[in-house]
């Protein structure tokens, strides 16, 4: 049996290297794709042969493969390293590049949500595996605009939004954390830092909360600010441009899911706060702690007093026979991320904080990051980035117009994985106190997953609407703890600092 070791990723399987012949190959495979379908543009009108239809689309799909390929490239090198001078120059190249191309392909996609419902029906039905992609770009054409405005705004997202965002990661990433444990000080990433917010000591939890908040806080004019840009940038584009209905509206179209279902969804959990209160309320009790009332800081604080360190290579080999419990198919998928070596598990400095899995191409094994700190909930994090890695194995057969899932499906891939790893956990384990840790630890990653989500989505929509007022940065932080206090109710004491957890998520700014 191969012994894993964390260690960086490889990126060859996609660029060999930003010197390497083959990059200039790709990039020339791009131009000549690029030109091929600017030379059919003549071609497209209502009425058209299909066969000449699906001619034009399949150059479409051989540029957007070329694309994701250096895209792909571009994202994951500057992943590994936000500080590194060569992979930041090399993002901003490649993104000015293919803004570049998407403004000289974007008359084919404008083309065809031009059409009337019946000439389109007409070409989906022939589409095969991009029947769903052209019903998907049917489902922008209320909200697209000329072809001169769509350049306009690719522009202005690769010159302006998009080169903030990176700015706010080249920030977060580099911040450090002192923490005094153990008769210890010791110099640590945001990463390495989140393994003490579970640790069983009581002070060293708090400890490090409040040394989490405390870096952000000093920066929290700056961050807020590039949260703010980010907001007011959604809100110019979105509403007054493309005229959706509600900031949330194109999150929900981009994923398929009508803006009712989310409005639903976010009642039902507001609805039944008292559930997750409930058990916080039981948490403290299990805890002893000394007022009998679970702070903010023991939210994900461990039953068990011993605190147990999950070695890589032992976790992995867990984690694989979880999934070979269920499916030998899973499990060989997910151990092509590690022998493929596109698993980058080390913690280091300047290394993207968080966990992913990016499948790039169909039928390039997806690669995946996490920060392995051996804590129980690394182990949790590997199992869930390995399932969207699975989903995206399964989904090779698919074009890459069509492989990556929506938010949701992709979702419902890993922690469909979490639960195989606590089924096996919960099998083998026979200690009624490590029983109870682990399905502690389930109902405490449930909370994580569906009602701090929710709650974030709530709080983004208010905060929302106040940068469009035009609020101060301390009004968003009294909204985020007015958030945050009617999500735990009396069950959960609340500390100050915790107002400016909102500028530490990242995916507020990536992803709103």
């Amino acid at each position: 049996m191969t012994t894993y070791a964390q260690s960086r990723w490889n990126l060859q399987a996609l660029v060999p290297g930003p010197d390497s012949p083959q990059l200039s190959d790709y990039l020339s495979q791009l131009e000549e794709t690029l030109g091929d379908l600017e030379a059919a543009r003549s071609q497209l009108r209502p009425g058209m042969p299909v066969g000449e239809f699906l001619d034009i689309l399949h150059r479409y799909e051989s540029i957007s493969d070329v694309a994701h390929r250096l895209g792909g490239y571009a994202f994951l090198w500057f992943a590994e390293d936000t500080q590194h001078p060569d992979a930041l120059n090399f993002k901003s190249r490649i993104e000015q590049l293919l803004a570049q191309a998407s403004n000289r392909t974007v008359f084919f996609s404008l083309w065809f949500k031009s059409l009337d419902d019946a000439e389109a029906d007409r070409l989906i039905q022939a589409g095969g595996d991009l029947r769903y992609y052209l019903e998907s770009l049917r489902r922008f054409k209320p909200h697209t605009l000329s072809e001169a405005e769509e350049q306009l705004i690719t522009l202005k997202d690769v010159n302006g939004i998009d080169a903030l965002i990176t700015v706010y990661d080249m920030i977060t990433n580099k911040f450090k954390f002192t923490l005094h444990v153990d008769g210890e000080t010791k110099t640590l990433t945001r990463d390495a830092l989140a393994a003490y917010v579970r640790h069983p000591s009581p002070e060293v939890r708090a400890a490090a909360y409040q040394e989490l908040y405390r870096v952000y806080a000093e920066e929290r004019t700056l961050l807020a600010q590039i949260y703010n840009h980010r907001v007011r940038d959604w809100h110019t584009e979105a509403l007054q441009l493309r005229k959706y209905p509600e900031p949330i509206s194109v999150r929900n179209l981009g994923n398929d899911i009508p803006d009712v279902v989310t409005d639903i969804l976010l009642q039902v959990c507001r609805r039944n706060n008292h559930l997750f209160q409930r058990y916080f309320k039981l948490k403290a009790r299990w805890l002893n702690l000394p007022n009998g009332k679970l702070r903010r800081y023991d939210l994900y604080a461990p039953l068990l007093e011993a605190e147990k360190e999950y070695d890589y290579a032992a976790s992995v080999d867990l984690v694989l026979e979880s999934f070979r419990d269920f499916s030998p198919i899973l499990a060989a998928a997910a151990r092509r991320v590690l022998n493929d070596g596109h698993i980058d598990s080390e913690l280091r400095p300047g290394k993207r904080g968080g966990a992913f899995c990016y499948g790039v191409l169909p039928g390039v094994t997806p690669w995946v990051m996490v920060n392995f700190a051996n804590r129980a909930r690394d182990v949790s994090t590997l199992a869930h980035e390995l399932g969207h890695a699975i989903h995206s194995v399964l989904a090779a057969d698919h074009s890459v117009l069509t492989f990556h899932a929506s938010l949701p499906l992709a979702e419902t891939a890993s922690v469909f994985a979490e639960q195989l790893l606590t089924d096996r956990l919960l099998r083998d384990e026979t200690d009624v106190a490590v029983r109870r840790d682990i399905l502690a630890g389930k109902i405490d990653d449930a909370y994580a997953t569906v009602q701090r989500q929710a709650y974030f989505t709530l709080f983004e929509r208010e905060a929302h609407r106040l940068v469009v007022e035009g609020r101060s940065v301390e009004d968003i932080a009294a909204h985020y703890r007015a958030n945050l206090e009617e999500q735990f109710g009396d069950a959960v004491e609340l500390s100050d600092e915790f107002r400016w957890e909102w500028i530490s998520i990242p995916h507020i700014y990536h992803t709103p």
